[in-house]
């Protein structure tokens, strides 16, 4: 099979985003006088979108939903005047986009964070015009492993949705691309390791970003 479209994800496949998003989040614990966490366990946390991450790094006393959603209000805010501190590009990424342009290879992005970040954050490092369709989490919009915002993506493309490659480091990614009937591709230099990519359905891992460009169309 030659491919000829590819759907990223963004944090952990894209972008090295977890300094950042674990210095916001520990910033406001620490504010609460909450334990904070260290930069490792942030990967586990994220994933599921920034509501999730939330609840995963309070405490589990935490339970009350006003304050969940005020807590939320808060590290996105702080997020959002801190997610280009340390946040960079993985190596390989800025050349692998490069090649697939070159090669009129049509790219888009998929996220569980929010969209508007997922926006900014897309613009700030790549521009938002090398790529087709970039969403994150939006309202009435489930949020991956549900497939329907990557079925969307194809559909909008005109492409078959067996066409596409499916990009992301994590075993989330790894359901959403094979319940959108994409070619799941494992990043292993992301935030999880290689057996969870491999447990929920990895057709094959990458090691270098490079590599894809061997499941393209030439």
């Amino acid at each position: 099979m030659i491919y000829s479209a590819i759907i990223f994800d963004l944090d952990g496949t894209l972008l090295n985003t977890i300094d950042d998003l674990a210095n916001s989040m520990n910033l406001v614990l620490e504010q609460h006088d909450f334990p904070v966490h260290p930069v490792e366990n942030y990967k586990y946390f994220v994933g599921n979108g920034m509501e999730n991450l939330t609840r995963k790094a309070l405490p589990a006393a935490c339970t009350d939903e006003a304050f969940i959603k005020s807590f939320l209000d808060e590290f996105e805010k702080n997020y959002s005047q801190n997610w280009h501190n340390m946040t960079k590009p993985y190596p390989g990424i800025e050349m692998l986009l490069e090649n697939l342009e070159a090669r009129g290879i049509k790219m888009s992005v998929l996220s569980n964070k929010s969209d508007p970040f997922t926006q900014i954050i897309i613009d700030y490092f790549f521009g938002l015009n090398h790529f087709d369709f970039v969403y994150g989490a939006r309202v009435g919009v489930p949020k991956k492993p549900d497939p329907i915002a990557a079925l969307e993506i194809a559909s909008k493309s005109k492409i078959s949705s067996s066409s596409y490659l499916y990009l992301g480091d994590s075993g989330v990614d790894m359901q959403t691309a094979n319940a959108a009937g994409m070619y799941a591709l494992g990043a292993t230099w992301g935030f999880r390791k290689a057996d969870e990519l491999t447990a929920n359905g990895a057709k094959k891992l990458i090691y270098e970003p490079m590599e894809i460009l061997d499941l393209i169309k030439s």
